[in-house]
């Protein structure tokens, strides 16, 4: 029965216990409440670690903080379209743009208003099929980044900026400029954005939200507002949510959520799996990625698995914990997500439900209450959540391949392993572990659903956690995780040659260069901490190669 808060748990005896001790004492330590006064001591008692924690929680004023911003962002919006724009594109990686991405794929474009699309991969192909995709001459493009260097995002800025040179080589820069915005924070980071100064719009966040957290913010209200969406809906049930995550009872949403979670992998339930309502699917990797970098580190964390096909008890081990997000209305899914949940609780795997509200508001509140739920996580963990101490591992190594490039020409993948003799390295999983499928290949739909059946093939023949990533993506989404979360991990990088590569305008190095360093950067970094990982080259027919992996994998079965 879920309660008046829209939640229901259904857990073993020992784990209901656990939860309901930790919940308790919760509510007796008043972690809501200090949280909210900005009380760090919630987290730690380190005094450095604390002042960088009191500088990361200007999201829990979001709701409110922009509602005075809803009709600037409606006029900006009106503006675009009245001079006869028809597209924007978000260039933004991790948490600049997966929530535009939740906003852009869950709601139809208002009346009047213009389709937002997202480009975060750096393989060329998937930069020419997004510059394909729309005119330049009547194309927004948004770029967003909070540091205002993030190397992904200042290629897409030079790529697009040629682009509209091209198409408008004898009018002004200063004229071309108006087809690019930018989300950003205030200087320094603003400084570091190219052409900043002439750019149509520049939209400042505050400085003390982080990237993850930010959905709230201006990196999803601008897209969102160009698509028309009702903002002020969306900024009220976020405020209403976090109203409530002010109560002092273990009912608390995001208290219940957190503490939930974190105790059951305390338990050794620490792969959470979403079962996510499929209008609003992508809101999976948004939480992926909150969950992933704010709690895998110092050995810990949670490994969200997110968009897998539900199988039968027999095909889980015991380290699951799945938990749905859905209306709750009478549907063919939501009847068949049921019976499948009810199988898994009767097996003994914990099972929670969430209760997804109408609207774009409904998403609003689900922002709100994981970044809050993940927050407490960090506080049953006893880890910052704030943080990403392993992130520049793999953009430093990634640097140092271009480096290398830079004086030879040439960029160095690690060996490649037959697929055939794939058994092997997936022999190499720990106890417990998880595999990770990481595609360095620009994603497409059959790709996704290739992928997905290799992952599900994969989690049947050994009963283990299976997560799908497209790359250098996932590098801003779980390969904080990866790096330093619990290692257990078991890595297959897959990447494919570029058989029509881009150039990066005023770059040494192209798009197929890049994306190759970042593959070769990421596979150093998991060496490096001891973590098994094997590539796979695809060749030049990606679709081909991954058809080959997948008959590689069902062989296991």
């Amino acid at each position: 029965m879920k309660d008046a808060y829209g939640q229901e748990r259904r857990l073993t005896a020992v784990h209901e216990t656990a939860v309901a001790e930790l919940l308790a004492r919760a509510v007796d330590e008043d972690w809501a409440g200090r949280m909210w006064a900005r009380d760090t001591s919630v987290w730690t008692s380190d005094e450095a670690v604390a002042a960088l924690i009191a500088n990361r929680l200007g999201w829990l004023d979001l709701p409110t903080h922009f509602d005075d911003e809803v009709e600037e962002l409606a006029a900006f919006a009106r503006a675009v379209r009245d001079e006869g724009f028809d597209a924007a594109l978000v260039c933004g990686m991790g948490g600049s743009s997966l929530a535009p991405d939740v906003l852009a794929t869950s709601f139809p474009v208002g009346d009047g208003a213009i389709p937002v699309r997202i480009l975060d991969s750096t393989d060329p192909a998937a930069v020419a099929a997004a510059t394909a995709g729309s005119d330049p001459a009547r194309t927004l493009y948004l770029i967003s980044s909070k540091s205002g260097t993030t190397t992904e995002t200042l290629a897409f800025l030079a790529h697009f900026w040629q682009a509209e040179d091209d198409i408008h080589p004898d009018i002004p820069q200063d004229a071309a400029a108006q087809h690019f915005a930018a989300v950003t924070d205030p200087p320094p980071s603003l400084d570091h954005i190219p052409h900043h100064d002439l750019l149509r719009e520049v939209f400042l966040n505050p400085a003390d939200v982080g990237g993850r957290y930010s959905a709230l913010s201006y990196v999803g209200l601008v897209p969102g507002a160009l698509m028309g969406l009702d903002l002020r809906a969306l900024l009220a049930a976020a405020a209403l949510m976090a109203q409530d995550t002010r109560s002092p009872s273990a009912d608390n949403p995001g208290v219940w959520l957190g503490v939930t979670l974190g105790t059951l992998a305390k338990h050794g339930r620490d792969k959470l799996t979403l079962v996510i309502e499929p209008r609003v699917a992508r809101l999976g990797a948004w939480i992926e990625q909150l969950v992933a970098e704010s709690t895998g580190k110092h050995g810990v964390g949670l490994v969200p698995v997110d968009g897998e096909t539900m199988g039968a008890p027999t095909v889980y081990g015991d380290d699951r914990v799945f938990l749905r997000i859905s209306s709750g209305a009478d549907t063919g899914w939501q009847a068949e997500t049921s019976a499948a949940l009810d199988k898994l609780a009767a097996a003994g795997h914990p099972v929670l439900d969430l209760t997804l509200g109408d609207g774009i508001g409904g998403l609003g509140a689900e922002f709100f209450r994981w970044e809050f739920a993940t927050a407490i996580v960090g506080a049953v963990l006893g880890i910052n959540p704030f943080d990403e101490p392993n992130v520049t591992e793999s953009k430093d190594n990634t640097k140092r391949v271009l480096e290398q490039y830079g004086r030879t020409g040439s960029v160095t993948l690690p060996a490649a392993i037959d697929p055939a003799s794939l058994d092997r390295h997936l022999g190499r999983a720990k106890d417990n572990g998880y595999y990770a499928i990481q595609a360095y290949i620009a994603p497409s739909e059959s790709r996704n659903r290739a992928l997905r059946a290799a992952a599900d093939a994969l989690r049947d023949a050994t009963k283990r956690a299976v997560t799908v990533g497209y790359g250098p993506r996932f590098l801003h989404s779980t390969g904080q995780l990866h790096k330093g979360g619990t290692p257990i991990g078991c890595f297959v990088q897959l990447t494919a040659a570029h058989a029509e590569d881009l150039p990066i305008p005023g770059w040494k190095e192209s798009f197929g260069t890049l994306i190759d360093a970042q593959a070769a950067g990421d596979f150093a970094s998991l060496e490096a901490h001891d973590l098994p990982v094997a590539r796979i080259d695809l060749g030049s027919d990606v679709d081909q190669g991954l058809a080959v992996f997948i008959a590689a994998i069902k062989k296991e079965q």
